[in-house]
């Protein structure tokens, strides 16, 4: 009898609420600053830029959010999403280990970003807001929000980081067809972006004050953010209800969980359904969360208090950090180069639930390009870091002579990232060097905040 390959759902099993792993973390969380004041951040420091809705969702202590039907309905264009078995993987590998991925290249813009972009569209348009503004790295979250904006009947205007912008011109044209607007950031249109006309590359933490700034100023305007706030994180976890039970399916349960992080929200979403059961006891499992070693904020990052962005318009949040003014090399993995990191991640990463690793760029490519040609689907540069981990693991079981279940996030599809891949097979893609003395400089620059424990 054949084995199975895919574990599949039906549009009936698509979940009817979100997961709030607020409520189940370890200890006193600590909470956004307002600048100004260092009190913690309320509703009145985020209604000028969030509806009430996205509001009541960041601070909601209830465990489970119910999903609108308006969003169940989106959702229902591309979700529930396949569980594969890699079983050519494994083979390719000689590794015990049995390899699962859940795919979320299959929605409509190639990744899970609309997961969250459909929900925050939804929110704005039900509060009667006309344009949403947002930022970019490697173009997942704009295209996601210039889709979920397509569906809701609302404008977008979007800040990519410039050397995305440069890197991928599909992913901008693909917004341009959903009807955004689209900048390369820095830009001249901000003060925030005319003030960092220094670093061409740009950064997510410079694209974010762009779009803040926009938001701030305009009625009519709010903001949107892809990943770190903790709706966003919310949001996400539709993923890793549906590979719980496509898991379960399966007749196996995970040993370990590994999930690219550049803000934490693909992490966040495939890993926290199973994180609450061994919060409350009910399993037992490891969660890997994987970066690049050229933006190694977990890794190498202080556990402090700074802005989500350059210019520091945003509240003040707890979270690794590699100073909110470091501008990352520009890695084809747009999507990590970020300063930060979600607050609830880094609470388990502290906590120690959640280890981090880092990747250099060439061993993540060439972990992508024995994935594609084992697997057949060729990985966006972003979770090719968890791919690298997964080939670690599978290593390990084999040298050990043990089982292991892995399960991982394969978060899109990289048909917009092949000039990368054309670079690593020349032989010419880069390794680009983490900059300790920088960062250290921005650490030094950090603002003035009540110490973390």
């Amino acid at each position: 009898m054949t084995e199975p390959v895919k574990f599949l759902l039906s549009e009936s099993d698509i979940p009817a609420q979100w997961l709030n792993l607020l409520v189940d973390l370890p200890g006193d969380s600590a909470p956004p600053l307002n600048p100004q004041t260092l009190e913690p951040a309320g509703p009145p420091d985020l209604t000028p830029i969030f509806p009430m809705g996205l509001i009541e969702q960041e601070v909601s202590a209830e465990p489970e959010v119910a999903v609108p039907e308006a969003v169940l309905d989106a959702y229902r264009l591309w979700r529930p999403t396949p569980l594969f078995r890699a079983r050519r993987l494994e083979r390719e590998l000689d590794t015990p280990a049995r390899i699962y991925y859940k795919y979320e290249g299959v929605s409509p813009s190639g990744s899970h970003k609309p997961n969250t972009a459909v929900a925050q569209a939804y929110e704005n348009a039900r509060a009667g807001v006309k344009r949403l503004t947002t930022e970019t790295g490697a173009g997942q979250w704009g295209s996601a929000l210039a889709f979920a904006c397509s569906l809701f009947g609302l404008e977008c205007e979007v800040f990519m980081v410039g050397s995305s912008y440069d890197q991928k011109p599909y992913r901008r044209s693909m917004m341009q067809t959903w009807g955004a607007t689209v900048h390369r950031s820095p830009s001249e249109l901000t003060d925030s972006g005319r003030a960092q006309q220094m670093h061409a590359t740009g950064s997510l933490g410079i694209a974010i004050s762009e779009a803040v700034e926009v938001a701030a100023s305009r009625e009519d305007t709010n903001y949107a953010l892809g990943s770190v706030l903790n709706h966003v994180l919310l949001h996400q976890t539709v993923i890793g209800q549906e590979a719980a039970a496509q898991m379960e399916m399966a007749g196996d349960e995970p040993d370990v969980i590994i999930g690219c992080v550049g803000g934490g929200s693909n992490f966040a979403g495939l890993a926290f359904p199973f994180v609450r059961r061994v919060l409350r006891g009910e399993a037992r499992m490891r969660f890997l969360a994987a970066e690049p070693l050229a933006c190694p904020t977990l890794t190498r990052g202080a556990y402090r208090y700074d802005f989500g962005d350059t210019a520091g318009l945003t509240p003040l949040m707890p979270m690794f950090t590699l100073g909110h003014d470091f501008v990352p090399p520009p890695v084809h993995a747009g999507g990590l180069r970020y300063h930060g990191d979600a607050p609830m991640l880094c609470g388990l990463v502290k906590a120690g639930l959640v280890e981090a690793r880092a990747y250099r760029q060439n061993e993540t490519f060439g972990a992508a390009v024995r994935f594609a040609r084992s697997e057949g689907i060729i990985p966006a540069p972003e979770p090719a870091h968890a791919i690298r981990a997964v080939i670690e693991e599978a290593e390990a079981a084999r040298e050990e002579g043990s089982e292991r279940v892995i399960l991982f996030g394969l978060c899109g599809h990289g048909h917009f990232d092949l000039s990368a891949y054309d670079a690593y097979l020349a032989g010419e893609l880069e390794d680009p060097e983490f900059s300790s003395d920088e960062m250290d400089d921005a650490l030094a620059r950090l603002p003035q905040a009540p110490a973390l424990a």
